[in-house]
């Protein structure tokens, strides 16, 4: 009992932190829009930001690497937008067919990809991701190269006039707080230190009686779901549905914002996103060598910052901070 004091209270005040730091956070978030802060592309920063946290919590947290994970958001955004435009549901009802959309795809590749391991659970989801792409390059109600323009923002829940930028931007917002707190909680479940066991040793997680193929399964209809989650609330955000965001290099792009803000670190792929977003933004003026700048930033990145930039924090503060 007097062992398992201390690291309860610790427990406590770390999740206690996690709390203080998430609103700090939706109040720094909450003023952007106040402060010169483009809304738009705050949004499409916390959209990316979703997207790589879903990443993170089966890479860093499984130990599972996929290179075809914008097939999710794309699935959803190309099923959201379908069902505004042409079948006319309601916003929020478009916004949950997209991303069932995804769960239920994510459900039939998982099942596929978990019979294999490392380099080869990659291949089958970039090989699977390749054969969407093509798909919905083929495929009539995505209009091909044109993709889906035109989404109708509509009205959220009938009440809130997603026309208005500011209304879109508070309700992009609150998605990825509820999104990020979810998936806080699940690493923090019995059922995340399962999964992170099951990163770390599989076959000792497995002859302590564990079904490792079952919380690797959940985890990664999880991540596909928030994936979608964010797929489908960006169609909503630019109106559009196109196939760069099936496309391979958007699950390159996700690997790269996890590894740039630190794999297993709840907050670090939604830094990293914001990064790469503004990198991409900011930088528009350079044409094709944007590409060249993230690459060359992310290998020094890499190199400086083995845990990425909010785990390289981490680790500094922990060092520097009296236990």
């Amino acid at each position: 009992m007097a062992t398992t004091a201390p690291i309860a209270a610790s427990a406590r005040r770390s999740h206690s932190g996690v709390l203080v730091g998430t609103a700090v956070m939706t109040v720094l978030l909450a003023i952007t829009p106040f402060i010169g802060v483009y809304p738009v592309f705050m949004m499409k920063a916390l959209c990316f930001a979703l997207f790589a946290c879903a990443f993170n919590l089966l890479l860093g947290f499984g130990g599972l690497l996929s290179f075809g994970h914008a097939m999710f958001l794309g699935t959803a955004g190309y099923v959201c937008a379908h069902a505004a435009k042409v079948w006319g549901f309601p916003t929020e009802l478009a916004i949950l067919t997209g991303t069932l959309a995804s769960a239920a795809l994510g459900a039939v590749v998982g099942a596929l990809a978990i019979r294999r391991q490392g380099i080869y659970f990659a291949m089958i989801t970039l090989a699977v991701a390749q054969m969407m792409y093509f798909f919905y390059l083929q495929m009539p109600f995505t209009h091909g190269e044109d993709g889906i323009q035109s989404v109708p923002r509509g009205t959220l829940l009938g009440v809130l006039d997603l026309s208005n930028i500011l209304t879109m931007y508070y309700v992009v917002l609150a998605v990825f707080i509820a999104g990020f707190l979810f998936i806080y909680r699940v690493i923090h479940s019995p059922f995340g230190q399962v999964l992170k066991a099951i990163r770390e040793n599989e076959p000792r997680a497995i002859s302590l009686g564990y079904d490792a193929d079952r919380y690797k399964l959940i985890a990664f209809i999880l991540s596909a779901t928030l994936a979608g989650l964010a797929g489908a609330v960006k169609a909503i955000v630019f109106q559009l549905a196109a196939l760069t965001d099936v496309y391979w290099t958007m699950s390159g792009e996700v690997v790269l914002m996890t590894l740039l803000g630190g794999m297993g670190v709840p907050v670090g792929p939604a830094i990293g996103a914001l990064l790469v977003v503004a990198l991409e933004s900011y930088l528009g003026a350079f044409g094709s060598w944007v590409t060249v700048i993230t690459g060359a930033v992310f290998v020094v990145c890499v190199l400086t910052f083995r845990r990425g930039i909010v785990g390289e924090l981490q680790a500094l503060l922990r060092r520097s901070l009296p236990i």
